[in-house]
């Protein structure tokens, strides 16, 4: 009887130590537990399509993970997408001509804004904004125009 309790003690602190492993995978899976709100500084960007990004998606250069997407808006006059990121108070050196880009991570589609580099000797700052983006490619409309294209080139199309 006694072996038995014991067993069933080691069972349990085994299943509570595997939730505790499982909450912590959950919060790096969903990117909560990096970066608070008051770290760094916020720049802005804006695109036609944003196709899935979402807030806390990462924002990276050269692979490495500078901020985080903090805000996703609508301008109503332009039709455009504004997406606010939140850049580690670490990177100040970011050139103010630098292309934005959305990119699709891995099998499951998890989207993140790419920053490529640019030569101005000018850095983003607080309120900076980027005015080269890239903006999403849609899978529907690239097969879409090859469709389009594949019924042009038929034999009288």
């Amino acid at each position: 009887m006694r072996q038995t309790r014991s067993i069933e003690i080691g069972v349990g602190l085994f299943m509570a130590a595997g939730l505790v492993a499982l909450f912590f995978l959950a919060m790096q899976v969903s990117n909560l537990g990096s970066l608070s709100d008051d770290d760094g500084y916020v720049i802005t960007a804006r695109f036609y399509n944003i196709g899935g990004l979402k807030v806390k998606a990462p924002v990276t250069m050269a692979g490495v993970t500078l901020g985080r997407v903090v805000d996703i808006s609508f301008d109503q006059q332009t039709y455009e997408a504004v997406v606010s990121m939140r850049i580690d108070p670490k990177y100040t050196n970011i050139p103010d001509d630098s292309f934005a880009k959305v990119y699709t991570a891995g099998l499951l589609g998890e989207k993140y804004i790419g920053l490529d580099p640019g030569g101005s000797d000018v850095f983003l700052g607080e309120g900076g904004s980027l005015t080269l983006t890239q903006s999403s490619l849609v899978l529907e409309e690239i097969i879409g125009q090859f469709l389009f294209n594949k019924a042009q080139e038929a034999p009288g199309g």
